[in-house]
């Protein structure tokens, strides 16, 4: 049996499905792929070796190297891929279920920003726990494409 992955970007402007086995799942701390994400790190796994498609849309392309094309989202922004001449990955974050492509290794290390080992002792907070300081967020909306296809967005509220 063959698994399905589908995902996206944040507006739902572009929208991908991913048939086959996804393995190879990972973090890179390199300062290329930190700028890429605004991130302490890029998490991609790779679509090498599966059925991948674009369902609606396509992402904008950056060249950030001589090798190396990022797509995004040109509406929201949302990082989407890295693609080198060794194949396409796409960003953990953007899978619908992104639990479902846990990461197995990190590249990059060089770069690996000197507290990210110390994460985890950090005070955890759920979002709402930051009420007193942040009252709008019990009021909040969202406005992101939820996780999963839809026929079209933003949906026809009739």
């Amino acid at each position: 049996m063959t698994d399905t992955h589908t995902g996206g970007c944040q507006c739902g402007a572009v929208r991908f499905r991913v048939r086959g086995t996804l393995k190879d799942s990972s973090i890179c701390h390199c300062r290329m792929c930190q700028k890429a994400f605004g991130s302490y790190f890029a998490p991609l796994v790779s679509v090498r070796g599966t059925d991948f498609e674009w369902t609606r849309g396509a992402p904008k392309k950056f060249r950030s190297s001589n090798f190396v094309l990022r797509g995004f989202c040109g509406d929201c922004g949302t990082p989407l891929t890295y693609e080198a001449p060794d194949g396409m990955a796409v960003a953990a974050g953007a899978f619908d279920d992104p639990a479902a492509v846990p990461p197995t290794v990190q590249y990059g290390v060089e770069a690996k920003l000197g507290f990210f080992d110390r994460l985890h002792e950090l005070p955890e907070l759920s979002t709402l726990d930051d009420l007193d300081n942040a009252p709008f967020l019990e009021k909040l909306v969202s406005f992101q494409h939820p996780d999963h296809d839809t026929g079209t967005w933003p949906e026809d509220k009739q």
